[in-house]
């Protein structure tokens, strides 16, 4: 018997009893959409935080302070100096205030403030759609003037140009004087869109922040990396006579622990839903046993009439493959359908869909359906045709 005369019997077969065949595949079906859904999701998490990490240069050093007190503040002053090494760009320390109070006319919001200085906007690589960022001179002067997001200006002024509008910042009064474009998130999680910078020693002064928490750092370039995070951790051991009260990470590092992070999430749902898969072999082996007694006395008949061992075995095992080649097209499909209508639910998300994974589960739904046959088939094999022939 050839092949397609086993593929053509067992397809008969599967079509003989389509809910029970279904209910069968469903484990499997399960199993295989969920793999190619989570590794779809997984993949385009990392796409994306690749594409903000991209976003941002490849030169970022972010200098974090752990501690507090006096023993742990940096000088604004001081370290504009120390920018001036060659290994250095641009030095944007920042402070910020999470939740102010925001008032416009009757509108009431609550928004990220952040202290910084002219440098932040080339440091993040952010653009501006209208007006100007902080300058100099804001800095040195402790100007009352104030940068939105794009989110910020669209909820307080709407189609509005919130440049020379005055705002009310936890009862201080600032004058808009620039409006970010559109970028997402950054390297920190947070949002440029959703926040609203102000002179770095304004900040401080108003809202009593304390000294600068974080330092974000351009490198000269690429290669000047390695020699400006080196320089910037010896001068803070140097400052705090230990190198515990802070960390310092460059953007490969901030991008590799994250993307790390989502990897080691994704495997572990992966690994649940390959559960799925077992159940599902389970599911075959158990409808290939309950075949094997209702066709005990067709087996006797073929073997009576010259039928191998060999011959039953490979029967089963076709059978058993055909319902879990199935179960896993149809997961195929299915898993498919899902990454591409996944955004569609969650706009947050993006999904890259993998056809390298999707014929990988497809495939190991396929052994799993051959593994999980195995005993059934060889139980049919090793009837004796007078035994079989004997059943009702």
């Amino acid at each position: 018997m050839n092949v397609l005369e086993l593929f053509g019997m067992a397809m008969r077969t599967v079509i003989s009893n389509p809910l029970r065949t279904i209910l069968t595949m469903l484990g499997v079906i399960i199993g295989v959409a969920s793999v190619i859904t989570l590794v779809a999701i997984g993949q385009g998490t990392a796409a994306q935080i690749e594409k903000q990490y991209e976003g941002l240069g490849t030169n970022l050093i972010v200098v974090n302070l752990l501690g507090n007190g006096r023993a742990q503040q940096l000088d604004y002053n001081e370290l504009m100096q120390i920018e001036n090494l060659p290994e250095f760009a641009a030095f944007a320390p920042t402070i910020n205030k999470s939740g102010a109070n925001v008032k416009y006319d009757r509108t009431k919001k609550t928004y990220t403030v952040i202290g910084t200085n002219d440098r932040y906007l080339d440091v993040m690589k952010a653009e501006m759609e209208t007006g100007r960022f902080i300058t100099e001179a804001d800095v040195e002067n402790r100007s009352q003037v104030a940068i939105v997001g794009s989110t910020v200006a669209e909820e307080l002024f709407g189609s509005l140009n919130p440049v020379g509008e005055e705002i009310n910042i936890d009862g201080f009064v600032y004058t808009i004087v620039g409006k970010t474009k559109t970028k997402g998130s950054n390297s920190t999680g947070s949002s440029v869109d959703n926040s609203i910078f102000l002179p770095l020693v304004s900040a401080q002064r108003d809202f009593k922040l304390g000294s600068i928490r974080t330092l974000n750092i351009e490198a000269a370039d690429k290669n000047n990396i390695a020699a400006a995070q080196s320089t910037i951790e010896a001068y803070l051991t140097n400052k705090f006579k230990s190198s515990d009260g802070y960390r310092v990470v460059n953007q490969d590092e901030l991008m590799n622990a994250r993307k790390e992070a989502s990897t080691s999430l994704t495997n572990q749902l992966i690994s649940v839903a390959c559960i799925s898969l077992l159940v599902g072999g389970i599911g075959i082996m158990n409808i290939m046993m309950v075949t094997v007694s209702e066709r005990t006395r067709e087996i006797g008949i073929r073997k009576s009439i010259g039928a191998k061992r060999r011959n039953i075995l490979i029967q089963f095992l076709v059978e058993a493959s055909v319902i879990s080649g199935l179960g896993g097209l149809i997961g195929l499909l299915g898993g498919v359908a899902l990454a591409i209508a996944w955004p569609h639910f969650n706009p947050s998300q993006t999904t890259k869909i993998s056809m390298d994974v999707g014929l990988y589960a497809f495939l190991f739904s396929v052994l799993v359906g051959v593994i999980f046959g195995l005993y059934p088939a060889n139980k049919a094999s090793k009837l004796r045709p007078i035994d079989a022939l004997r059943t009702d």
